[in-house]
């Protein structure tokens, strides 16, 4: 199917076009729609489903379900707001006492936001499995699971997860996954299975290597050399690897940045060389990278790191800053294999190599980092997603074709 063709916006350095025609079917100028439920709030952290989905509202009209939040007052309703063009984010809103109920006024809420069908095929889209409970019997015409995280590995996760993963592997039309690790853990488990790693927007975190703007105010005092992290600070943060680091290395100073969730604040390192800055806005993030002199990734060795393909490795890379990380299997052989991230388990290690880095060149690098993440844009993994759904919807299309009652055949 195919909505009003306009013509793509200029690519952003660093970017690559992606094709703003939608669903083609001939004839049909409809434009559908995109339904994703997704564990993450829009506002969060800005990372993969904020990245894809914002490209997705060139074709698409985004509708970003959130999961619910409770709040004295009118119970059961739905907050609706559009935060980019194309995107509209939807809230439930339910009263503390509705919590037993918390699926049925969802799945109700979004039944009737969405009772009139779409002028063109409703696309869902799915982060957390979490989410068939309330959505199941919502009328689609494809079916997505962007397997971004192994959920069920995460501190807190519902022990209902690995059944309901099982329940969406069988419903969805196609699976696309975060990562190598995560690809090859879902392999033979569907059909339609797509690797898309973390990409990355080089033109936003390039921008950190244009010399002369100011040092952002709340990290301007902080001495040289500083080691950064930027992220989601949780139980995938390796907090006593960061403590040990900084007895090492006294002189050095450790720049954090980005919220703490699911742990208690108070378990964080303390010393005077860490310096932990809280969330910073996307746009801000090259202006603070702009003065690191390395990137750390000082993620822990468990359960919830096992499948992960930071987004941050690549942000790093662009910016231009050396990265040092722990040995994250996707980083190990995405980019340490190559020698474009240097990598270590132990303090020692990891100060090692930190030094080596310091004090080496790096002109010859930063053309291999080029290199790496010219195929590596946002806006060339939703235009080759983009491409996979665009052939199901027609396969999807030609199939209902076939359906249709023919007319008697003469006798």
């Amino acid at each position: 199917m195919h909505a009003s063709g306009s013509s793509a916006p200029a690519a952003k350095l660093g970017e690559h076009p992606v094709q703003t025609s939608t669903i083609p079917d001939p004839g049909d100028l409809r434009r559908p729609m995109l339904v994703c439920f997704s564990h993450l709030r829009w506002g969060f952290v800005w990372q993969r489903p904020q990245h894809l989905l914002g490209r997705a509202a060139r074709d698409f009209d985004v509708i970003f379900v959130e999961e619910p939040v409770f709040e004295d007052g009118e119970p059961g309703r739905l907050r609706v707001e559009t935060v980019a063009p194309g995107v509209t984010v939807a809230v439930p809103v339910l009263a503390p006492a509705d919590a037993y109920r918390a699926d049925r006024v969802q799945a109700a809420l979004i039944r009737e936001h969405l009772r009139d069908p779409p002028p063109g095929p409703r696309v869902v889209w799915y982060y957390t499995p979490a989410a068939l409970s309330i959505s199941a019997d919502l009328p689609r015409d494809l079916t997505i699971f962007d397997n971004m995280d192994e959920l069920s590995a995460f501190q807190g996760a519902s022990p209902e997860l690995i059944a309901q993963e099982a329940d969406l592997l069988e419903q969805a039309d196609l699976v696309f996954t975060g990562g190598r690790s995560l690809y090859e853990a879902k392999r033979g488990r569907h059909g339609d299975l797509h690797c898309f790693p973390s990409s990355v927007d080089a033109a936003h975190f390039g921008s950190a290597r244009v010399a002369g703007a100011p040092d952002p105010e709340d990290q301007a005092a902080i001495p040289h050399p500083r080691l950064g992290f930027f992220g989601v600070i949780d139980e995938r943060f390796d907090r006593e690897l960061l403590a040990a680091l900084a007895a090492q290395r006294p002189d050095w100073r450790f720049v954090m940045i980005g919220p703490v969730v699911k742990i208690d604040p108070a378990s964080l390192p303390r010393a005077p060389n860490i310096h932990w800055l809280g969330p910073k806005s996307y746009a801000a993030l090259p202006d603070y990278l702009r003065h690191w002199d390395l990137g750390l990734m000082p993620f822990a060795l468990n359960e919830a790191t096992r499948f992960i393909s930071p987004t941050k490795t690549p942000e790093f890379l662009a910016a231009g800053l050396p990265v040092v990380s722990t040995p994250i299997t996707d980083v190990v052989r995405d980019y340490g294999e190559v020698g474009l991230v240097a990598v270590a388990d132990t303090p020692n290690g990891i100060v090692l190599r930190a030094e080596a880095l310091l004090a080496g060149p790096r002109a010859a690098w930063l053309g291999r980092v080029d290199a790496c993440l010219a195929d590596r844009s946002w806006d060339r993994t939703w235009s080759e997603m983009l491409a996979l759904i665009r052939d199901r919807l027609r396969r999807r299309a030609r199939q209902d074709l076939y359906r249709l009652p023919q007319s008697a055949s003469p006798v």
